[in-house]
């Protein structure tokens, strides 16, 4: 499957309806590109929008919506409640599916250089993607918006942009960056006083000594006192927890809890998670939702269709898939055994932990499936460049073009797969380390698939080394996998050494 990456950008315009469509037209006309959501707030003076896609395709896109932005909007003239650096305020990148961290901050450093060198508008880069420690928290580049950056940019060496001219136009500037999902909330309270908004927003966020993971304001929005949330890791501060603690601070004023409201799009673990905290369903699993339930039948379906490709007399899926499809299986494993020791209150100093390796493995899984399927597409290119013709010397020529760069791509797959593998075997250590210890066997058996996986990859890198004539090429395949394999190997130590430690330790009680 190909990689989708997801992106959001914040235009400071949510009053004139024209704009917001010209910008809205001007991101959808990117081939690829699906406009998920978007939600435009009068009283912000903002429009949020969701777009998600092929990586590329979603740059350019981000591009066309801060091109248009900076044609139709002036910051000279723009009033709002939300705070704003520029006609494009933000533009985050968060990974979807086969993207990493890594992969969005390059997309947005290679933005945020177009953005600077064709448009002229001054970029600075935050979150993972900022190259200066205080240039990580969007609310440190924004401070003094567009007003003070306006009076400061040329000549405070602090606020240099990393791209672009030392000189802010009508468009002012765009913060550009990659991030992990994160859940705009709002909460609106039964009061017009703006005053008290803030003082929730200050007991609230982490920065003033409230909740971790939790960044506010108070605002006036629609008449109301509107606390304004930026949720960055619901796993660890969950909704629930931020609302309770609004309303206990809110009723020290005399005044409660209106209504509440999601700014584009949330994940529906997110969701569960407060429901059950609220219907106080200890004992609820997500498989008891009937969606989730016919996903997993969907699945089921879609396992029985890839062995049975599997055992037919085809090329592929061959081994490769095969070896991916190991590393799926070892990921599920690891997060049930993490799943098992979430909240129960003998494993409480691990909990946190367990659900950030729960929700990586769970990323993991739909990585390795798709890669099953990038192996068997990899190969088939293989043997469609043996296929060309040669009856020529130009046609043997090109034929041996196409084998060399389809061997390249079908090293690089596995390759890929070897690495993860490795990544994979040592989350596998860590939970037969540390996790539930009635969950001792599955975690051994999650490093043993994951260990199937990193050796079944290297034999399809090495048999496809090979057969490459880029000799280089080859050879920093064979380094890096040579490195994959070290690292695998010193995880499965680990995991045989918890194994006997923990079972000896099981015997004795």
């Amino acid at each position: 499957m190909p990689p989708l990456v997801e992106c959001i950008p914040n235009f400071s315009e949510g009053r004139r309806a024209d704009v917001v469509q010209a910008i809205l037209d001007s991101v959808s006309r990117a081939q690829g590109v699906q406009l998920l959501d978007h939600h435009s707030d009068e009283d912000h003076n903002r429009s949020v929008v969701t777009l998600v896609g092929p990586p590329q395709a979603v740059a350019q896109a981000a591009f066309a919506g801060i091109q248009t932005a900076a044609e139709l909007i002036d910051l000279d003239q723009h009033e709002g409640q939300h705070p704003r650096l520029g006609a494009t305020d933000v533009v985050p990148f968060v990974p979807i599916r086969e993207m990493t961290l890594d992969d969005c901050v390059t997309l947005a450093r290679e933005l945020g250089q177009r953005v600077g060198d064709e448009l002229g508008i001054p970029v600075y880069l935050y979150e993972a993607a900022a190259t200066r420690p205080d240039r990580v928290n969007l609310e440190d580049v924004r401070r003094g918006e567009y007003e003070a950056l306006k009076e400061s940019i040329a000549s405070d060496p602090d606020r240099a942009p990393d791209y672009g001219p030392r000189k802010l136009g009508r468009a002012g500037a765009t913060i550009i960056g990659a991030r992990a999902p994160l859940i705009a909330y709002n909460v609106y309270l039964t009061t017009d006083d703006v005053g008290i908004a803030k003082q929730i927003a200050k007991a609230v966020r982490h920065s003033s000594g409230g909740l971790r993971y939790v960044k506010s304001i108070g605002l006036l929005v629609e008449g109301r006192a509107q606390v304004s949330m930026n949720l960055t890791d619901t796993t660890r501060t969950p909704i629930a927890r931020v609302v309770e603690l609004i309303r206990r601070e809110a009723e020290r004023y005399g005044v409660g809890v209106h209504h509440s409201e999601l700014v584009g799009l949330t994940p529906q673990a997110a969701l569960i998670d407060a429901a059950r905290w609220y219907l106080q369903l200890d004992e609820f699993e997500s498989d008891q939702i009937l969606e989730s339930r016919l996903f997993e039948a969907q699945d089921a379906e879609a396992e029985e269709s890839f062995l049975d490709r599997l055992a037919a007399g085809t090329p592929t899926p061959g081994g490769g898939s095969a070896a991916a499809h190991a590393g799926a299986l070892a990921a599920a494993l690891a997060a049930m055994v993490a799943r098992l020791t979430i909240g129960k209150k003998k494993y409480a100093e691990v909990d946190a932990r367990m659900q950030e390796i729960a929700a990586q493995a769970d990323a993991d899984r739909h990585w390795f499936q798709a890669a099953a399927e990038r192996d068997a597409r990899a190969f088939d290119g293989v043997m469609e460049a043996f296929r060309l013709p040669k009856a020529t010397e130009a046609e043997q020529e090109a034929r041996a073009a196409a084998i060399e760069r389809a061997t390249h791509q079908a090293a690089g797959v596995p390759l890929e797969v070897a690495k993860r593998a490795a990544v994979l075997l040592e989350l596998a250590a860590e939970v037969a380390e540390s996790a539930n210890q009635t969950a001792i066997s599955d975690a051994g058996t999650a490093a043993a698939l994951a260990g199937a996986c990193l050796h079944g990859a290297s034999l399809n890198v090495r048999i496809n080394a090979q057969s490459a004539s880029d000799r280089q090429a080859a050879d920093s395949w064979l380094e890096a996998l040579r490195e994959a394999e070290a690292r695998g190997r010193a995880a499965h130590d680990r995991v045989h050494q918890a194994l006997v430690e923990r079972a000896e330790l099981a015997r004795e009680a």
